[in-house]
């Protein structure tokens, strides 16, 4: 029986586009979005313990134990299968927080994925992705584990299929917290939705790039800056911005050029999770 994982992947993902395009009564907004994944992302490592115990055992600053995403996902499955082994999870984080590049709900999905596999507990990609959707919007989707088409609150997945490319991500240093973003009252929230055959990045937009923009000009700045190279867009709900290149030099010559006072990197598109054979 396996009692150890270690580097285990939680891959980055970028929204190509995101539309809102209604709100329930129950106040969740309805979303269309492409979700694509990037090579490049945190670590998570789990050391299976027997007395039932969930613990993070290293410190993530800005991010207390008992409200980690990694330690939820832990419990919840927990409670749904009613095993009785604990587990030790240490997160390695690389992503920016607060950046719009689903680092958390990355870190959660790998933790349902792993701990589905160490704890033996046996449930389908479609049972995990249901644990998944109350720890966040974006949780279901690495679970799904491929580039996708979403709508609904970010839960209803349709495989798209890109051709390879590199892209720049820019993190203009300002942490975006999400629900600000969504209670803006200047919010749009009837944008016309489209059918996957209409989607191209040219004919698409997030609807939240420019509320964050009004509450964080360094993410206009970062916009403009990148935009001399390609067409240039926020990532869900910010602060990150990204663009695409044909080949891994190019992006990386202007990673090379980006500004002091922002972090940039350069990641290869990643169109299946690489714990995707992990579930049935």
């Amino acid at each position: 029986m396996t009692q150890v994982l270690i580097e285990c992947p939680a891959p980055a993902k970028i929204n190509l586009f995101l539309h809102v395009v209604g709100r329930r009564e129950d106040g969740y907004h309805l979303l269309q979005t492409a979700f694509r994944m990037l090579d490049w992302g945190d670590r998570l490592d789990f050391h299976v313990r027997s007395d039932g115990r969930v613990r993070r055992v290293n410190d993530v600053p800005g991010v207390p134990a008992a409200d980690d995403l990694v330690v939820r996902a832990a419990g919840a499955l927990q409670q749904a299968t009613g095993v009785d082994r604990g587990v030790d999870i240490e997160v390695t984080k690389v992503l920016p927080m607060g950046g719009g590049l689903g680092g958390g709900s990355s870190d959660a999905a790998t933790t349902l994925i792993a701990l589905n596999r160490l704890w033996e507990t046996g449930l389908d990609r479609h049972q995990l992705e249901s644990l998944a959707l109350p720890l966040g919007a974006d949780v279901p989707f690495f679970v799904y584990g491929r580039t996708a088409f979403a709508e609904g609150v970010g839960e209803r997945f349709s495989p798209i299929h890109l051709a390879p490319c590199w892209y720049v991500v820019v993190a203009p240093g300002v942490h975006v917290p999400t629900p600000e973003i969504f209670r803006a009252k200047e919010l749009t929230r009837d944008t016309k939705p489209i059918k996957i055959s209409d989607f191209a990045m040219s004919a698409t937009h997030n609807d939240l790039e420019r509320v964050a923009i009004e509450r964080y000009p360094q993410i206009a700045d970062a916009v403009e800056w990148l935009g001399q190279f390609g067409p240039a867009r926020m990532t869900g709900s910010g602060a990150c911005i990204f663009s695409a290149f044909d080949s891994e030099q190019a992006a990386r010559d202007v990673v090379r050029q980006c500004p002091d006072r922002w972090q940039a990197w350069a990641a290869k598109s990643l169109d299946v999770h690489p714990m995707h054979g992990w579930v049935g």
